[in-house]
């Protein structure tokens, strides 16, 4: 019996949606993205394959929410493959605290449990949340599968995963949970496929988008990563400021009188590349405006990518693979040949022609680091865990 799944990323403006079929095995029908919630121009685009199925502008009204948002998918859905039954809906949530270190079908507990993270993820967990309730109501009789970012990472080692206070409160899961896993867990399957040895022995991924992280990568595992206990640490961002002194936090509230909202729309929102350029955080928009401030945050986003290159090669003793992946990591290539730049020492080697075309591989052929491009995918890692945890209900 074939078997359907949908899977649904809910940002803070987008909803991404992928259909599989599951028979003997999980095959993609289409996917799609309703973009702009809530502004005056959302849009909804979906293919099958390489084949375009809808790219439409739609009325402000029916993307005015993720429930709205929904029902155009929906529509979509019923036009392309009739009023076919859906048996599963997986859901990407971005933060998953101490408890949740695997997918789960969720319930009213576990929503409940889920929210009380939302500090943690101001910015990713109240539209996760709302797309799961969406969906929860368009589809009552479905299961409802929660994809964890963070679980890939609970098997860091305990000095990674933890900040030198009392020791209470690691206790309490104030600790470095890094996030982008749903991404890192795909392109190390990839890499694997690609390239057996790199994949199974040491690599550094580059998750390069509007959100910006490293991870570590020993025999597949997940061992380091600059993102901590939220989505503000690590790299500069889009929005997001990445490392910083907490006595900056400190300082603006004594001496700024700034109050807490304040801080955080400051952190969240204004920082990063569009709070560095004062103009945009989209990368082409920067590389091709010309301007001084917009040179230092390409400059300034480039010189923290190489710092941490430097300390993920602390963490693995060296490493064998690099791979860029994200928005910015699969498609500005300026980017990619600026931080590998003067990294012979660590065994990189840059093919200029591979890069500029943006081929799988773009390292030379006598690099000893080999370096890759690769395409992430989180929805298909999405329905991959749906459709495995819909199966074994079938068998209980």
């Amino acid at each position: 019996m074939v078997q359907h799944v949908l899977t649904l990323n809910a940002g803070s403006s987008s909803i991404k949606f992928a259909l599989f079929e599951q028979e003997a095995e999980l095959v993609e029908r289409l996917r799609g993205e309703v973009d702009g919630l809530g502004t005056n121009a959302p849009r909804l685009a979906a293919s099958e394959g390489d084949k375009a199925i809808a790219d439409e502008r739609l009325d402000a009204a029916r993307a005015a929410d993720h429930e709205t948002a929904l029902d155009a998918v929906l529509g979509l859905l019923q036009k392309t493959i009739g009023h076919t039954a859906i048996e599963a809906v997986g859901h990407r949530v971005v933060h998953g605290g101490i408890d949740f270190t695997q997918p789960i079908a969720l319930d009213a507990a576990s929503l409940d449990r889920l929210a009380k993270l939302t500090p943690m993820a101001p910015l990713h967990q109240p539209h996760n949340l709302a797309g799961i309730r969406a969906a929860q109501r368009a589809f009552p009789d479905a299961m409802q599968v929660a994809c964890f970012d963070t679980a890939f990472h609970r098997a860091h080692p305990w000095v990674n995963d933890t900040y030198a206070l009392p020791r209470e409160f690691y206790d309490q899961g104030i600790r470095r949970y890094g996030f982008h896993g749903l991404s890192y867990e795909y392109v190390t399957g990839r890499l694997r496929e690609i390239a057996p040895p790199e994949g199974q022995d040491r690599a550094v991924i580059m998750h390069l988008g509007n959100g910006a992280s490293m991870c570590a990568i020993r025999d597949g595992r997940s061992v380091g990563s600059t993102m901590g206990l939220t989505t503000l640490d690590g790299l500069p961002m889009g929005t997001r400021c990445g490392e910083l002194d907490p006595g900056v936090v400190l300082y603006l509230l004594q001496e700024r009188h700034m109050n807490a909202e304040q801080i955080t729309d400051l952190l969240y929102n204004r920082s990063g590349l569009k709070g560095l350029s004062g103009l945009s955080q989209d990368m082409r928009e920067l590389e091709a405006a010309g301007t001084l401030e917009a040179a230092q945050a390409i400059d300034y986003f480039v010189f923290r990518i190489r710092r941490e290159l430097g300390a993920m090669a602390a963490i693995l003793s060296g490493f064998d693979a690099v791979v860029f992946c994200g928005g910015i990591g699969e498609h500005a290539w300026r980017i990619r040949e600026r931080v590998c730049r003067d990294f012979e020492w660590l065994g990189i080697e840059l093919d200029d022609a591979r890069n500029r075309a943006g081929e799988t591989v773009i390292s030379t052929d006598r690099s000893r680091v080999r370096v890759f491009v690769i395409r992430t995918d989180e929805e298909t890692v999405i329905a991959r865990h749906t459709a495995s945890l819909l199966a074994r209900r079938a068998t209980s």
